[in-house]
């Protein structure tokens, strides 16, 4: 469940740049973890992989574009002429700089995926414990979770709010390494059945105390480390 996701990239604010074709090879090289798919017409490239090799794929770019940005305003300074399509260039990348500047200073993101958020908030509470500087909040969409951390008082630094996220984020790749999934279908879609596979877990979970339980209306998720999902699956089933 955690070996890899798939992103889309959109490369078209680099073609005024670059060689779209070459800057994708620089990619392949750097990021040799990642699958990337065919270019597209539009600058839209899909890329498969792990949460950490494609966040390290994004921030290389997201420095890559702020880069982009500081050049186009040194070359701003030595002449005001600009094409038209190079002055809608110069303002997609300033408000990628931009975006840079508030996720160093002011806002942290941090995309995790959903099953190891609710795996940390369950048995790792403390790496989501700040004072009352910094305020963590989270959107979850599916099977990605996007977490926010932000400064919230005038005691706060850049620094406080880059230490929480790194602590997330440690802790999540320690998990993405560790962590297995397994589902259990009911058999029949009543009510019945479910009840039964719930308290079979409930029965078993004091004998595994570091396994997650993720009841749904069609199935049971159980999230933990290879060789207890895998006793207590077999628990269940038996």
């Amino acid at each position: 469940v955690f070996i890899s996701v798939t992103s889309i990239l959109n490369m078209s604010i680099f073609k005024d740049q670059f060689v779209l074709e070459d800057l994708i090879q620089e990619l392949k090289k750097k990021s040799t973890a990642l699958s990337f798919g065919p270019l597209q017409s539009n600058g839209h490239i899909s890329v498969q992989g792990s949460f950490p090799a494609i966040k390290l794929l994004r921030d290389f770019l997201l420095l890559k574009a702020k880069s982009l940005s500081e050049n186009d305003k040194g070359e701003e300074s030595k002449s005001h002429q600009r094409p038209r399509r190079r002055l809608q260039q110069r303002r997609l990348t300033t408000e990628t700089s931009n975006f840079i500047y508030n996720a160093d200073w002011e806002k942290q993101v941090v995309v995790l995926d959903t099953d190891i958020y609710r795996y940390m908030k369950c048995f790792y509470p403390r790496t989501f414990l700040v004072n009352d500087d910094v305020v963590i909040s989270d959107i979850t969409d599916g099977d990605v979770t996007t977490v926010y951390i932000e400064k919230a008082g005038s005691r706060c630094d850049a620094e406080q709010v880059l230490r929480v996220k790194e602590k997330i984020e440690n802790r999540s790749l320690k998990l993405h390494n560790a962590l297995r999934k397994e589902r259990i279908y009911f058999e029949e879609q009543t009510g019945d059945e479910k009840r039964r596979y719930e308290r079979a877990c409930e029965s078993l979970k004091p004998h595994y105390p570091h396994v997650l339980i993720v009841p749904y209306d069609t199935h049971i998720d159980v999230v933990g480390n290879s060789s207890e999902v895998f006793e207590f699956i077999k628990g269940v089933s038996s």
